[in-house]
């Protein structure tokens, strides 16, 4: 049940938080790889414990459990992205293999497969069905306003129409001609025949066995060979393809869970609103009197106690909460008066200790991971004993002492404006008694601020934002994503990964190793708002492969699975637009206003390379590919952790680009290689299958895959729609697919020829990361020595 799983999940995590944070602190690892072992099992533990919690959120029913859940699922969340972080700068590569680890847990491949949770897109519904469609009545509004293209009539002359009449015709009789000697040729074949000799009885009858027997034999023979290799785990039972009744049975219930999870959530809000109602009528005046009373007592134990009432405790260092922390009068005073000091001598003493901090904490810092910390009110279900509460809806208790909370701040801020005043004429009264005259209140001092930064000026300060989304998608700046998942982008896991690295040898990347980084890197920030914000923050990310990879793909399913939005800066499609330095401002204005407003979002720049050209090529001078170079990177400095924004940059030829711009602006270099054996293989069938095609025995899948090496995604998304046409595919049943049938228009497409690959693993390796890679395989042992002094010599060493 979920329920298990949740309390798996905890056990889980409380046994990593003693790991992780254990009574004595641990000694820094000298040896690289031991350390980046502890940081893998981490992280594939952690892996572990995020794939239970949204499996677990997804189908719980009880609205109050599931606010809890989440808030661990995204620290769990963000943990990953962390020790992600960390295993990049420990091993100074965007991949790793741990094929290790994964076989001393007992794990298979799948068990790393990052989960895109699915609240991502559940709990966003409702936006995502306004923005479609504001999409839908922007395109009809844009095709209403397109005038229709009048038909040009072509005038057929006479050469021409006998022409076509002459070849027609030919055509016919053609036709015609070889029926008749078809005809002729049957009859000449019976007639020999008739004129051989004939066959006996018994030797047509031995002649019919001798066939039938060869025929029967040959399938029973092949029925017992698919039941071997059924039995051996090698074939996949065919009864076993489809859906089975229990996975239909499993897939309603949870499509009837999520719809109970929106009635219990209705029910709540609705709890909600009525607490807080009743509270503010039954309980709040009781709160107000006893309020009150605290504080005139608070005032009469000040005045015996240092003759004179005190000062009342300004808003912003709490009012009154300050009295209810249950401190003598003589306390709270002290506390007070040292609390005007310390404002007196905020600054010279915050500059000492920030010194004081900064020596003492630097060694501390180098062994702490940092991290996401696990909310303690999340483990408050962990004991709660919920047998009586069999419909998982809401329990009012909680509600209440949540919401009591939040009545009481709001009561305490009227409390004290009432009380301010009856203070002041309390102290107007006893002076008056004195004959004195009223002492003034101290004056607050002006709080000194800083340089006042200028702010940007806004371009479009009048419009709404429904007029701007208008704007953008009428140029063409804003655009809807295919309708791609990040699961449609197929590949295999890298089984020779590790086995490669212990031979120094550094290995290509699988296409599931990218699509796995490409999940940590864009999905799950641009997801959750709260891990964007405090997981390490990835700003911009370039995709780099050979053409026919699914870059262009990637950047649609990082759309879809979140939700995002996806603004089009690519030069070609920016080319003539806004024109002039204002016009850009204002395209750019334009996009990254609306790209905040209804974030997430994506901002995707095709061919990346040629806004940091070297030399521009003299047939694209006309289109400026270079104009956004000055100003996006001014614009990207103001993304900040609140805004789930993300630039993802795709390239083909990175080798025109000047590296050192183009890895200044993107800090995350991703390549992209040609599939390998396996990737190509699962393509293969998934690719026949999704086109209407049948994968049989006749189809020797493991060839196929062997001879399309060099050629990409995109080439056999090509073969397969040109071999599966509605014709082939009525034939299926009579003929099967055969892999030759795929040889002759693989042939007719130039493949991804093995220079061209490693002209990018060149490329990369002159990257920053694949230089810090390149000094840790070669200079292993002088990276290990400055580890041991200072942590100035560490740090400077890796990077």
């Amino acid at each position: 049940s979920y329920n298990k799983l949740w309390l798996e999940a905890h056990e889980d995590i409380d046994s990593l938080l003693d790991q992780e944070l254990p009574d004595e602190p641990l000694r820094p690892e000298r040896d690289r790889v031991v350390f980046f072992q502890r940081i893998a099992t981490l992280y594939v533990r952690y892996v572990q414990i995020f794939r239970q919690l949204e499996e677990t959120y997804d189908q719980s029913l009880h609205p109050q459990k599931r606010r809890l859940i989440r808030q661990v699922l995204d620290s769990v969340m963000g943990r990953v992205l962390e020790l992600k972080n960390e295993m990049v700068e420990k091993e100074f590569s965007e991949y790793h293999y741990m094929d290790d680890i994964i076989q001393d847990l007992k794990l298979t491949p799948e068990d790393l497969e990052i989960p895109v949770p699915r609240y991502f897109i559940r709990e966003r519904n409702k936006v995502l069905l306004d923005r479609d469609r504001m999409f839908a009545a922007i395109f009809n509004q844009m095709d209403s306003t397109e005038k229709p293209s009048v038909p040009v009539m072509r005038m057929l002359t006479l050469e021409r129409a006998i022409k076509i009449i002459q070849v027609a015709e030919r055509a016919r009789q053609g036709q015609l001609r070889a029926k008749f000697m078809r005809e002729i040729h049957r009859d000449s074949v019976r007639q020999k025949k008739g004129e051989e000799e004939t066959v006996s009885f018994e030797q047509a009858a031995v002649c019919i066995q001798k066939v039938w027997r060869g025929f029967i034999q040959r399938k029973k023979t092949r029925r017992l060979y698919e039941e071997e290799m059924i039995f051996l785990g090698m074939v996949m039972d065919p009864n076993l393809s489809g859906l089975t009744k229990n996975m239909l049975a499993v897939q309603k219930n949870e499509a009837n869970r999520h719809a109970k999870q929106e009635e219990h959530e209705e029910d709540y809000q609705k709890s909600i609103g009525s607490v807080i109602h009743q509270l503010r009528e039954v309980e709040g005046p009781e709160m107000k009197e006893t309020m009150k009373d605290q504080i005139r007592q608070w005032f009469i134990e000040c005045r015996d106690a240092t003759g004179s009432f005190p000062d009342y405790p300004e808003e912003d260092d709490g009012g009154s909460a300050l009295i209810f922390a249950e401190k003598t009068p003589e306390e709270l005073a002290e506390e007070l008066a040292a609390k005007e000091e310390d404002d007196a001598n905020k600054k010279p003493k915050g500059k000492e200790e920030t010194k004081d901090k900064g020596k003492k904490g630097k060694v501390e810092d180098e062994e702490e991971e940092p991290g996401l910390k696990m909310l303690p009110s999340a483990y408050v279900w962990k004991n709660r004993n919920e047998s009586k509460n069999f419909s998982q809806r809401h329990e009012l208790e909680l509600i209440k002492e949540e919401k009591r909370k939040e009545i009481e701040v709001e009561i305490r801020k009227q409390v004290d404006e009432l009380m301010r005043q009856e203070l002041a004429n309390w102290k107007l009264a006893v002076d008056k008694d004195k004959g004195g005259k009223a002492k003034g209140g101290k004056k607050k001092k002006a709080p000194k601020g800083g340089k006042k930064k200028k702010k940007d000026r806004d371009l479009t300060a009048d419009r709404s934002t429904e007029s701007l989304f208008e704007e953008l998608v009428e140029q063409e700046l804003l655009k809807k994503p295919d309708n791609i998942k990040l699961k449609d982008y197929l590949g295999d896991y890298s089984y020779l990964g590790t086995t490669l690295r212990q031979s120094d040898i550094e290995p290509m990347p699988s296409l599931s190793d990218v699509r796995q980084v490409v999940a940590l890197y864009g999905v799950l920030p641009l997801g959750c708002q709260e891990v964007h914000e405090k997981a390490p923050l990835v700003k911009t990310i370039l995709l780099v492969g050979p053409s026919g990879v699914g870059k262009k793909m990637l950047v649609y399913a990082i759309c879809q699975e979140t939700g995002a939005n996806l603004f089009d800066l690519s030069p070609l499609n920016t080319a003539g637009k806004y024109p002039g330095k204002s016009g850009l401002q204002m395209m750019l204005h334009l996009v990254f206003k609306v790209a905040r407003l209804m974030q997430p979002s994506v901002i995707w720049i095709g061919d990346a390379e040629k806004m940091f050209y070297k030399k521009v090529p003299k047939e694209e001078k006309e289109l400026d590919p270079k104009r956004l170079k000055k100003d996006l990177p001014k614009i990207l400095k103001s993304i900040k952790g609140e805004d789930c924004v993300l630039i993802v940059g795709t390239t083909k030829d990175p080798h025109s680009a000047d590296l050192k711009s183009l890895c200044k602006f993107y800090n995350k270099i991703i390549l992209i290689p040609r599939p390998d054996y396996a990737s190509r293989f699962v393509m293969w069938k998934e690719l026949i299958k999704k086109n209407g095609g049948e994968v049989t025995s006749h189809l020797d899948l493991s060839s196929l895959a062997k001879i399309s090496d060099g050629y990409t995604q995109g080439h056999m998304v090509q073969v397969v729609r040109s071999i599966l046409t509605e014709r082939r595919i009525q034939q299926l049943p009579k003929r099967p697919l055969t892999a030759s049938e795929f040889v002759a228009p693989l042939a007719r497409i130039d493949p991804v020829f093995q220079e061209e690959e490693e002209a990018l693993k060149n490329w990369y390796a002159k990257t920053p990361l694949g230089k810090k890679r390149i000094k840790a395989a070669f200079g292993k042992e002088g990276d290990e020595a400055p580890a041991k002094k200072g942590s100035k010599g560490g740090k400077k060493k890796g990077k």
